[in-house]
């Protein structure tokens, strides 16, 4: 009894030491541009095929960070950066590794319409003056790189170098409810050779242990959008055992898949494959050719540039499990597909998206925010691995 005592103490004491940083959930943009009757419109100014990016877009095929699911992208955070603190909401993303926000200096309508970081106004401020550029879908993200003080949640990070977005591609990022990206990904994914954030907290000890972790919330009504932890996890937010996984390359959050299966079927990637955990990428994506084949199997049908499934159908609709590790993470429909109020009626779409990964990087599937949803997400830099366990509810 003394020691399930201490084991409780010891518990409560590491959870009240993490630093929580709390996302806010918002209504995504292709939500917001669907009920003003613009998301068509969008699609084809931008020459987007939502349901096959790289046969009938061929923008996607050249972007090393391609963002394809920001319209999407539901889950904020905040942060400051430079003395006094300047404050930006950012997407955690595990897809990429450098920080970025916009500069009081760039010249785009998508920069005007957010918060913008003002050097002359920072005390702690330092230009470096590398250029910086990162290839987007819809265009290149251009700026310099600057160094300062980066605050998450009472972490303070010396020395951050980050990238003052001086253009911003088109009219993609301007009605997105974010500032910026902060990445967490490897250091061999970042731009310019720039030390990501979570590399600084940890090389400045400023977390617990060298992990990081995340709880995306189901309910899009509840104030806690969900959360990330850094310096370690938090036990209260899953069920069951963790399982860990290796990562099998650093870069992205790569690990092994061992099958894709259909109510209990094995349909895809029946000799094991590729796939990343992927934060910054709201739906599940695999190679075109399968998740033609995926949509077909559960009644998705092509409507005004995505899949629609029939919201009467859900509970006959099939499973989608990933084996992972041995273990089986099985999504039933509720959770594979996203359901939203359109002109007054339900609409249902798939939460699975197309989207061919060329080598050396790809081809491997993404599991989004479709999939962290369900299962507790720890990304362990220490032991280069993930854990995978059922949120709770």
């Amino acid at each position: 009894m003394k020691r399930l005592l201490l084991l409780a103490v010891l518990c409560f004491s590491l959870a009240s030491s993490l630093k929580r940083v709390t996302l806010v959930r918002q209504r995504s943009l292709r939500k917001v541009m669907r009920d003003h009757g613009q998301f068509s419109h969008f699609c084809k100014a931008h020459k987007l095929d939502m349901i096959e990016y790289t046969e009938d877009c061929n923008v996607f095929k050249e972007a090393n960070e391609p963002l394809i699911s920001y319209l999407d992208l539901e889950y904020f955070g905040q942060i400051s950066i430079g003395t006094p603190p300047q404050n930006f909401t950012v997407v955690f993303d595990t897809g990429s590794s450098n920080l970025w926000v916009p500069s009081i200096y760039c010249v785009s309508k998508a920069c005007a319409a957010h918060n913008q970081f003002q050097p002359v106004q920072s005390s702690t401020y330092q230009a470096v003056g590398t250029p910086f550029s990162i290839e987007y879908g819809t265009g290149s993200l251009t700026g310099i790189i600057g160094s300062d003080q980066v605050v998450i949640e009472g972490l303070t990070v010396s020395n951050q170098q980050f990238a003052e977005s001086v253009s911003e591609p088109g009219k993609a990022f301007l009605d997105v409810s974010f500032d910026g990206i902060l990445g967490l990904a490897y250091p061999s994914l970042a731009v310019d050779g720039v030390t990501p954030v979570f590399d600084n907290m940890m090389a400045q000890n400023l977390v617990e242990l060298p992990m990081f972790s995340f709880y995306l919330g189901k309910n899009p009504e509840s104030p806690l959008g969900g959360e990330v932890i850094f310096g370690g996890f938090d036990p209260s937010r899953f069920m069951g055992t963790l399982n860990w996984v290796p990562v099998t390359q650093q870069g992205y959050w790569q690990i092994q898949l061992d099958n894709i299966q259909l109510n209990g079927t094995v349909v895809f990637c029946m000799n094991g494959c590729q796939a990343i955990v992927d934060t910054g990428t709201s739906l599940i994506t695999g190679p075109t050719k399968d998740i033609k084949k995926l949509q077909n199997y559960i009644g998705a049908t092509p409507v005004d540039g995505e899949y629609a499934v029939d919201c009467n159908n859900l509970g006959m609709m099939p499973d989608v499990t990933f084996t992972i590790n041995g273990v089986p993470y099985t999504l039933a429909a509720q959770a594979y597909t996203l359901t939203d109020k359109y002109a007054g009626t339900a609409f249902c779409s798939s939460g699975f998206q197309g989207l061919d990964i060329a080598p050396p990087a790809g081809p491997f599937w993404i599991l989004g925010d479709v999939f962290i949803r369900q299962f507790y997400s720890i990304f362990d830099r220490g032991n280069n691995r993930v854990g995978l366990a059922p949120a709770v509810p």
